[in-house]
């Protein structure tokens, strides 16, 4: 059984199947915020959709950074490191994007066990 949250025309933001979950991609609140408040609102916003799923962070199996220019990504990776518990960290990958709007600087796309 596939299990999709707020579903629009586009996009789900959450899809569950067989005990995993899949999130749609992950912006900031506040777009106009520099690289690190941007991925820590980010950040929030992944721990409060897996919470309400029956997950969290610990249960991450996979991460997709998209980040604007490669020039934020220690600062991004600052964020991340702090926010990952230790022994935790999911694979990744982070790749330089074109985003959606001007504005954005990370984007991110979890899938995590539930």
């Amino acid at each position: 059984m596939i299990e999709r949250k707020e579903t629009k025309q586009r996009m789900s933001r959450a899809v569950i199947h067989n005990n995993t979950v899949y999130l749609c991609g992950q912006v900031a609140k506040d777009s106009t915020a520099d690289i690190s408040e941007q991925t820590k609102t980010m950040l929030e916003k992944v721990d409060i959709l897996l919470f309400d799923i029956g997950s969290s962070k610990e249960q991450i199996l996979s991460a997709t950074i998209y980040i604007k220019t490669m020039n934020d990504f220690q600062a991004m990776n600052k964020v991340w490191d702090s926010w990952v518990p230790k022994g935790q960290a999911p694979a990744r990958a982070c790749v330089q994007a074109q985003m959606a709007r001007e504005e954005l600087l990370v984007e991110i796309s979890v899938i995590a066990a539930i």
